[in-house]
């Protein structure tokens, strides 16, 4: 036996060994129970990898992106095993890792029960017991349709073969250059149990699972297609450990209290009338009431710093779209035209750009005028597949507070500086704190424009977004096909991240529309134009608010920012008395005088979650105070009269949370 060397790299440190041909790199890790995988030359490989001479092998933790997603691709084989061998019918789909989980498809005869999956994670648990080896195997194109002649899917995966895209999951099986299976082998007897086709890696064994659950089932189009069979798709998680399991569920847990669809219903806010359909919202009053605090808010905020007001329609002939690009780049996002006028195609407008790049083309621009900063709360539409809308979050008709800066070249810098800087300082404004930026650049198959004006206006970018001092995380082919563009992420009460205002510099709506402003010299130029949404669209953010906060916004959004709970009916007058004083200064406050007793009258307030509850008694009208209790319980009695509504004022024009 000859001698290889092997180069071991730990983070930034790099061990040389020496070992004999034929050790795998289960030996080279031996005893450390974390590492599950190996990295060689870029590529992820099995723990039975046999390196080579000069490899550098770099160790994958269980607890790594990676190391994630192979422990939840080889979860989802223990389950798809575990399918077939309660459900023998049942054809193979795709199984691939997802965000925090995995998930398998299955052609079935029949959706599957909730009890199905009971039994299903049943079985996968005596798997995961047996310890059944992951052995991977290499075949020829030929030599896997023979045996998985059975497997119509499958056969189907076999000729993407080296083309496979992640959209679908299908790499996960035959996204590498060569095909290959995997086999679960009994650990005692080497005997097979179940195969799949798949690229790998896995764990070596089934019992290296440590915690898992199967979360939910759902139908699905074979490769996410409408034209292809539906099947069934099983959603399950897994995790380093039992402890990380049982965090994750208790995110889920208070995720679903936050859901903003519930607590819309709940606190009587919006609606999505199936008359009207999907992906359409209605706001009630008490939801209205917070929009337009939003929109003031932000409409106040913008005119201090110089922005203009525009409206623009709706709807638009369809050469609008083609003069912006629109029409070849996003039609499958517009709604389909509608003929008018002798055959002209109209369209609801997806975006608002291209008519406020009429507003700026109405007459001359001299360079005096520039920045010239247009904002509008424009209502666009864009059809939005049903699978993929989501209460008010993932929407079909919405408002953006849309924004576009025309400047010069050398203004461009510090519009975009200060435009994020705004940015951040409104958002701060809502509530939201913990923030990092991702620059989004050029998709090389979904662009217009030169590479030099790409490569000027995501370099300008890159600066303006490192002058924050934010975490910069790079989204590469991310950008829309007219520029390149920072998003803001930002992060909520429970950690989520949610994507809000997205600036995107751009030299080539300009040049499409044949833009110009008169410079100093009495020359034509051509303007820069900044693409600027804060909230992205205020249906969004109205959701990410709702649930940030839970539902108990902070008392300036508030829709009842206080509400009179009476001891008994003597005090229903007085406590009226004081809510006219408070809706004199501005202050949004009802009195409950309905006949339910004190008690459940507290309990209303504090599940509509408002701010104050004003309560007074026979103490109360004699010392001309009131008392308050706050939502978490908490009371604060003897409060004078007008002394409580100029706390509460307070509170409002601080934007504090009680």
């Amino acid at each position: 036996m000859s001698d290889v060397r092997v180069i071991i790299q730990r983070d930034s440190e790099r061990e040389e060994r020496v070992v004999t041909t034929g050790t795998t790199a289960a030996d080279l890790f031996a005893g450390e129970r974390s590492i599950i995988a190996v990295r060689v030359a870029g590529e992820l490989k099995d723990l039975a990898y046999e390196p080579a001479d000069g490899d550098e092998v770099e160790g994958v933790e269980i607890s790594s992106e990676d190391g994630l997603n192979i422990l939840r691709h080889s979860t989802a084989h223990v389950m798809a095993q575990a399918v077939q061998e309660l459900f023998p019918e049942a054809k193979l789909g795709i199984g691939p890792p997802v965000k925090d989980g995995f998930y398998y498809d299955f052609d079935v005869e029949r959706p599957f029960t909730p009890e199905d999956l009971k039994a299903i994670e049943k079985k996968m648990q005596e798997i995961q017991k047996r310890g059944q080896k992951f052995a991977r195997r290499v075949v020829t194109d030929e030599a896997a349709r023979e045996e998985l002649a059975d497997e119509p899917y499958k056969l189907e995966l076999i000729g993407l073969k080296g083309s496979a895209s992640s959209d679908d999951g299908a790499d996960v099986e035959v996204g590498a250059g060569e095909l290959t299976i995997y086999d679960n082998l009994d650990a005692k007897t080497g005997e097979l149990c179940w195969k799949d086709l798949c690229r790998g890696p896995h764990l070596p064994s089934t019992r290296l699972i440590p915690a898992f659950k199967l979360m939910r089932n759902a139908a699905a189009y074979w490769r996410g297609s409408e034209k292809n069979p539906m099947l069934q798709r099983i959603y399950g998680t897994a995790w380093p450990s039992k402890d990380e399991l049982k965090q994750y569920l208790d995110f889920l847990a208070e995720a679903e209290k936050r859901d903003h669809r519930k607590l819309g219903s709940e606190l009587d806010l919006f609606s999505i009338p199936e008359q009207i359909g999907s992906g359409l919202a209605v706001f009630h009053p008490r939801g209205g009431i917070i929009r337009r605090v939003m929109e003031d808010y932000s409409r106040r905020r913008h005119e201090e710093e110089g922005y203009e007001f525009v409206y623009t329609p709706h709807a638009t002939k369809g050469k609008l779209f083609e003069t912006s690009g629109h029409l070849d780049w996003y039609a499958d996002g517009m709604y389909p035209p509608m003929q008018l006028d002798e055959g002209v195609d109209y369209y609801l407008k997806p975006m608002n750009c291209p008519m406020h790049n009429l507003i700026f083309d109405a007459r001359g621009r001299s360079y005096r005028e520039l920045p010239l900063r247009l904002f509008e709360f424009g209502t666009v539409y864009r059809y939005e597949k049903s699978g993929v809308v989501h209460g008010l979050t993932r929407a079909r008709g919405f408002t953006q507070d849309d924004a576009h800066i025309y400047c010069t070249r050398e203004q461009m810098s510090e519009e975009l500086d200060k435009t994020l800087t705004f940015v951040l300082g409104l958002l701060r404004d809502y509530g939201l704190t913990d923030f990092y930026l991702e620059l989004s650049t050029k998709d090389p198959e979904k662009y217009v424009g030169t590479d030099e004006a790409w490569e000027e206006a995501t370099e300008t970018l890159r600066q303006v977004a490192e002058k924050q001092g934010l975490p910069l995380v790079p989204d590469p082919g991310g950008a829309a096909f007219y520029g390149p563009k920072i998003s803001v992420q930002a992060k909520d009460a429970i950690g989520r991240t949610w994507q809000m205002s997205t600036i995107q510099l751009d030299f080539n709506l300009p040049e499409r529309f044949d833009l110009e402003y008169t410079a100093a010299d009495g020359t034509k130029q051509r303007p820069v134009m900044i693409h600027r949404a804060l909230f992205g669209s205020i249906e969004r953010f109205f959701a990410v608010l709702l649930e940030h906060y839970a539902g108990a916004f902070p008392t300036w959004l508030a829709p009842v920012q206080a509400i009179g709970i009476p001891i008994g009916d003597a005090h229903v007058e007085y406590l009226h008395k004081w809510a006219a004083a408070a809706k004199a200064k501005g202050l949004r406050v009802e009195v409950d005088s309905s006949s339910d007793r004190m008690q459940k009258k507290i309990r209303n307030a504090q599940k509509q979650k408002v701010p104050f509850m004003v309560i007074a008694g026979d103490e109360d009208m004699g010392h001309n105070t009131v008392s308050f209790r706050y939502r978490d319980g908490s009371q604060e009695n003897g409060i004078p009269f007008d002394e409580a509504i100029a706390k509460i004022a307070k509170v409002v024009e601080e934007r504090a949370q009680v």
